[in-house]
């Protein structure tokens, strides 16, 4: 790891500083190592406040930049930076993507396609039952399951789509030296597995309940659309739906009985232009995932020299003589040909006959659920549980969201 790149890690134990001031810093100062050696009249000259002065001196008497890399090896913890190539896409294009991600597990170029499961940790018959069958759906037809670990919704939709063999993502409100809350330890072992961890905080930052509504941004950010199982009036899953109508994705809502205050929050997402989730298919057709395969398989099976792609840049589902493919490669046919015999051992191309390739295509994923969701069960109303004394998670939110047919 660069000596550059370690300061990138260093700013995010800064208290209080995100993606805004962070790119500020960087405008200011010209590298993060500079304004990590920053005095305190630069500090303040560029903005920033008293307590986020004193929160730079405390850092910098804990902090130690050039022993980071080590500490996150002993924990396992990568991290990428908006300079590294690796960086999803997706959360790139945000406004305020996270200055350094951290992750724990194999994050895949596959990740793109990925779809938010989110709602109420006081989770019904109902929603356990949707939240199953949806993070199985998803898991079968090859799209990973992005969510936040949280007890409940999170986590029986997690669960599920790693059972189905499928990829899951959860994005975490404090550092990865820890998995919270503790009781999903081993799922969040299995996720590692099978996906990633991911948060944008660093080592050591506990679960404070400050942490968890920001983390939702990422959750959406990772997606190409948010589905909030259950939630109430109050729920954090709104702001995670709130996120993700800003941000342009698209947000579907599962209906639900109006006498049951886990689904007072999903029947104001539709009222307020969210896509009503009532077949498990349609949130493949609104996102065109039908041709799931093919966009995955090109992306999977990458050609590994010049000499692949050109040859994979030219094939398509018509049949292609190797000599005509020789001419427009404008290569020996010997060299086509022993490539072409490697590719198709990759699985990069099929020879149909004749010595005619086409490019190999996966077929559309075969609807495997149940036909539709469960019906609505009309639960009865029940006065909301105590707020427990942990950090408030994926269902305490205090914020509504403001949805709208454009912004969905």
């Amino acid at each position: 790891m660069s000596d550059e790149r370690n300061y990138w890690l260093a700013l995010t134990m800064v208290k209080g500083i995100g993606a805004v001031r962070f790119r500020t810093l960087l405008e200011t100062f010209g590298s993060p190592k500079a304004a990590w050696g920053a005095s305190l009249n630069q500090l303040r000259a560029s903005g920033m406040g008293e307590s986020i002065v004193a929160n730079f001196i405390e850092a910098r008497k804990k902090v130690n930049p050039e022993t980071l890399p080590a500490d996150l090896e002993k924990h396992y913890v990568h991290a990428l930076t908006w300079e590294d190539e690796d960086y999803p896409r997706r959360l790139r294009e945000l406004e305020q993507a996270p200055p350094v991600l951290y992750y724990r597990g194999e994050l895949l170029p596959t990740d793109e396609w990925a779809v938010a499961v989110v709602g109420t940790r006081r989770v019904t018959a109902y929603g356990n039952q949707v939240a199953e069958e949806l993070g199985a759906f998803l898991g079968r037809n090859g799209i990973t399951l992005v969510s936040g670990l949280a007890k409940g919704v999170d986590a029986i939709a997690h669960q599920a789509a790693i059972q189905a063999g499928g990829r899951s993502i959860a994005v975490l409100a404090h550092g990865l030296d820890r998995i919270y809350p503790p009781e999903n330890r081993s799922l969040g072992e299995e996720i590692i597995a099978n996906g990633a961890l991911i948060s944008d905080y660093g080592l050591g930052t506990p679960p404070d309940a400050a942490n968890f509504p920001p983390r939702n941004r990422i959750i959406s950010g990772l997606s190409l659309a948010v589905v909030v199982i259950e939630a109430g009036i109050e729920s954090g899953a709104l702001i995670t739906a709130g996120f993700a109508a800003e941000q342009g994705r698209e947000v579907f809502a599962i209906p639900g009985s109006i006498y049951a205050p886990q689904s007072k929050g999903t029947n104001l997402l539709i009222q307020k232009g969210a896509h009503p989730l009532v077949r498990y298919e349609d949130l493949l057709d609104a996102l065109n995932l039908e041709m799931m395969g093919e966009h995955k398989n090109a992306r999977l099976v990458l050609p590994g020299d010049a000499t692949e792609s050109k040859l994979f840049e030219l094939l398509s589902q018509e049949p292609v003589h190797v000599n005509d493919l020789g001419a427009l490669a404008e290569m020996p046919i010997e060299q086509v040909s022993s490539t072409l015999a490697l590719m198709e051992l990759k699985g990069l191309v099929r020879q149909v006959g004749g010595m005619n390739y086409v490019a190999a295509r996966e077929a559309r994923a075969e609807y495997t659920t149940k036909e539709g969701l469960p019906s609505a069960v009309a639960t009865r109303a029940e006065s909301p549980e105590p707020v427990p004394s942990e950090p408030l998670g994926d269902d305490e939110g205090r914020q509504s969201p403001t949805l709208s047919k454009e912004s969905t």
